[in-house]
């Protein structure tokens, strides 16, 4: 029923991914590497869990995540056969020990009632040697909900501590930014289908964080605002209703503010946000962006 995708490229704390799979109270998954020719070859590991659980390994001719993450992403979970739910798991993630074993537990509180499901998480800072509080999350909560935690800073997010149903990813896939960056984050919009998403709590992700991570660097600056600048876009074109006012609002100045980092947000620009902060009327809000396009139209001239 779970099919556990592992895109494979880094080493260097893939036995403790590996270790934490083959440790799972609940051995009903089963293991799909595909490895993005990497130049450090996994297959003396992989040899040495290959009876631990079920496993498929599949090495790549070609590195294509340097090309498209999404695409490597995507083709890792070609691999799987017609598991229900699918997990992501980067090569320097790995699970508690519980965690399969609590996803059946709750099974019957969310089959049938949504596509995303969401575990606790712990990050580790291995640059720094320290280790965050455990983050838990509301037991249903809306997409928009989570999202707007996350970019008011109340919560962090990432790939690998979600399961989703293939299903729902054969009917929308990973939309290609930049990195793959914010490409989760409109893959849990859209995979909910305006459902809830569950979050299993007494079960924890632990994610490994580093400056040699495309999240811990400072070497992908630009990329990352293209993605934002292009995300954020297409949250106020398709998806601005799912949110209440003060989430729109708060999407459309992160939209501003992305412009500002690469240039002075236009009159055209203004023009394009005019009818969405109608829409989303609040006075204040409103009045400042009055006084911003007046501005504007004072610069042009």
């Amino acid at each position: 029923m779970i099919a556990i995708v592992i895109p494979y490229y880094k080493k260097a704390f893939f036995r403790k991914t590996l270790t934490s799979l083959a440790n799972q109270t609940d051995k009903r998954f089963t293991v799909y590497v595909g490895d993005d020719a990497s130049p450090e070859n996994p297959e003396d590991l992989i040899s040495t869990y290959s009876d631990k659980f079920n496993l498929t390994y599949k090495r790549f001719e070609n590195n294509l995540g340097s090309i498209s993450l999404t695409q490597q992403w995507k083709r890792c979970i070609e691999l799987s056969l017609d598991e229900e739910w699918i997990i992501v798991l980067g090569d320097d993630d790995y699970f508690g020990l519980n965690l399969i074993e609590s996803f059946y537990r709750h099974l019957n509180k969310f089959s049938g009632k949504v596509n995303v499901l969401r575990f606790a998480r712990q990050n580790i800072f291995s640059d720094k040697n320290s280790t965050t509080q455990i983050q838990y999350n509301p037991v249903f909560e809306t997409a928009a909900d989570s999202y707007y935690r996350r970019i008011t800073g109340r919560t962090t997010s990432t790939l690998s501590e979600y399961a989703f149903t293939r299903k729902a990813y054969e009917k929308f896939g990973f939309y290609e930014y930049p990195l793959a960056w914010q490409s989760d984050n409109r893959a849990w919009i859209e995979f909910t289908e305006e459902k809830p998403i569950y979050s299993i709590n007494d079960a924890i992700v632990t994610v490994i964080c580093s400056s040699q991570s495309i999240t811990g660097s400072n070497l992908y600056a630009n990329e990352k605002r293209k993605a934002n600048l292009s995300f954020y876009k297409y949250l106020i074109t398709e998806k601005l209703y799912v949110f209440n006012k003060i989430q729109s609002i708060r999407i459309l100045h992160k939209y501003e503010n992305e412009i500002k980092h690469r240039e002075t947000v236009t009159f055209k620009v203004y023009c394009f946000l005019l009818p969405y902060y109608l829409k989303n009327y609040e006075r204040h809000a409103f009045k400042q962006f009055l006084k911003k396009i007046t501005k504007s139209v004072f610069h042009l001239g």
